[in-house]
């Protein structure tokens, strides 16, 4: 710091020694003392108060001034100069990207899970040299470029990347740029998978509940716990080929890829019971306090999502999520009419048009958006504006690394119809010590996400050596060069 500072001193007794003669001439001094005076002079006309270290050295005076001041920002000059990403192991594979810019700060956002980086890596061409704090005027030239589900992939951890460059630069949290916090922590619901016996699946529970101390729960009940139950499911066999009614990965024609109204498969009245006793296995062991929540049913129609829901309204679900797929708003609404049980989807949903229809009609009794896929942290905050002036509630699904998971907490501190957010990642030892937090804090405490009160942006920043014990097989780089993707080769203007 001090060879710094002697540079900078003799620097500026070069410049004056050139122009101080006529003054030395009005009044005899030493050209030290002239040249001191006037460098504390042009000093302080520069905007630094010296006020009270007329004592100290010319280096401790400096460095007391200007302790506190963010050299590495003027955000009004910032431009983007690189994107670069790592494919990380999480959720078989995630990618992080990472934003440069020409003050050497930069911004950390996430494709989703299971999405190639390349819809990410394609927008480069079209944001470099734009400055990354105009946030929402960069999120519409390249929204044209999402669609749903992954496909938003790269737009959102766009989005989410610039937001953590803009607190950045700014000194704030992202939240602080969304209008400010509702609330310090954030209620998460825990992510239970299925388990192959009824004592593995106490265990899951208890780990959750007992060990880490989360207040709300989520199972999936699948109708792929039926399939060795004889008498429980109509027409199951024709859609086996892959053994287990796997809802993930198929081919174009395979049960994965069939919308639900054209697999035919129902389940009977004896399915209809196998499934509720699963769900009272679990009421049993964490009883009524707890907020339990279902998921991943498979893939069957209308009218036998009816069935299923009024088999379990007396357990008193918290949701029903995605019980058939989300583009059949009229079938929705008919579900939501049909049922006491609030009934949810939107983690496939991008953007906060495709969320009104379902919205409007109070097709949902809670919207579910996951923020890698709607559209980033402010179209997810404008999507939840939206629902609570429509008496439609907000949760959040999450299921990629800390970087989403942080852009979750912001939006959620920042949006008051907000009930809690997903932890896809509970047994996995190694998650959270992906990043470390700016300010010392710990990510998560019994079952709730810390909010970070100051630290700026997303208030994260990547644990490199963690990640790169954690990088996907496919792809070892870690933040590599990508001047691939630097030449723009289209034009991209949707209308004429």
């Amino acid at each position: 710091m001090k060879n710094i500072l002697h540079h900078i001193v003799n620097r500026e007794v070069g410049h004056l020694n050139s122009g101080t003669s006529s003054s030395q001439k009005v009044k005899k001094e030493s050209p030290v003392e002239n040249n001191r005076r006037e460098f504390i002079k042009k000093a302080a006309l520069g905007g630094i108060a010296l006020g009270g270290f007329m004592s100290m050295s010319i280096e401790d005076t400096v460095s007391q001034v200007t302790s506190k001041v963010q050299r590495a920002s003027a955000p009004s000059e910032l431009k983007i100069t690189d994107m670069r990403y790592t494919l990380t192991a999480a959720m078989g594979g995630t990618a992080i990207i990472r934003i440069d810019t020409n003050q050497g700060i930069y911004g950390l956002g996430e494709v989703r899970d299971g999405a190639d980086p390349r819809y990410a890596l394609m927008l480069k061409s079209r944001i470099l040299g734009l400055n990354p704090c105009n946030v929402e005027m960069i999120f519409k030239i390249i929204r044209q470029f999402g669609g749903q589900s992954r496909q938003a992939g790269g737009v959102c951890a766009v989005e989410m990347a610039l937001w953590d460059l803009c607190g950045k630069a700014y000194g704030v949290p992202v939240w602080q740029l969304l209008g400010g916090r509702y609330r310090d922590k954030i209620r998460l619901y825990a992510d239970t998978p299925e388990a192959k016996t009824p004592e593995e699946q106490i265990k899951l529970i208890k780990y959750r509940t007992e060990d880490q101390g989360y207040t709300w729960l989520k199972m999936d009940l699948s109708i792929s716990e039926l399939i060795n139950i004889p008498g429980t499911l109509v027409n199951q066999k024709f859609w086996m080929n892959n053994k287990d009614l796997n809802q993930w990965q198929g081919n174009y024609m395979s049960y994965e890829n069939t919308k639900h109204p054209f697999t035919q498969i129902q389940i009977t009245d004896k399915g209809l019971e196998e499934l509720a006793k699963i769900v009272e296995n679990v009421r049993n062991i964490v009883g009524y306090d707890i907020p339990l929540s279902t998921d991943h049913f498979g893939h069957f129609d209308l009218n036998n999502g009816i069935r299923l829901g009024k088999t379990l309204e007396k357990y008193r679900l918290a949701w029903m999520e995605d019980i058939i797929p989300w583009d059949l708003t009229d079938q929705w609404k008919t579900l939501s009419d049909a049922l006491e049980t609030p009934v949810l989807t939107g983690e496939d949903i991008y953007l906060l048009k495709n969320f009104k229809p379902l919205i409007d009609i109070h097709a949902v009794d809670i919207v579910h958006p996951d923020l890698a896929t709607s559209g980033g942290i402010l179209e997810t905050k404008k999507i939840g504006d939206y629902a609570e002036e429509m008496g439609v509630a907000m949760a959040i699904h999450q299921a990629g690394t800390p970087v989403s998971f942080m852009a979750d907490v912001h939006c959620a501190a920042a949006t008051q119809n907000f009930l809690a957010c997903e932890h896809h990642n509970i047994d996995v030892p190694w998650w959270e010590s992906l990043v470390k937090t700016t300010d010392a804090r710990q990510l998560i405490t019994k079952g709730f996400a810390n909010v970070p009160l100051s630290a700026p942006g997303l208030g994260i920043e990547l644990n490199d050596e963690e990640v790169k014990k954690h990088l996907s097989p496919n792809d070892k780089g870690y933040f590599e060069p990508t001047p691939e993707w630097d030449q723009r080769r289209s034009h991209d203007r949707i209308w004429s």
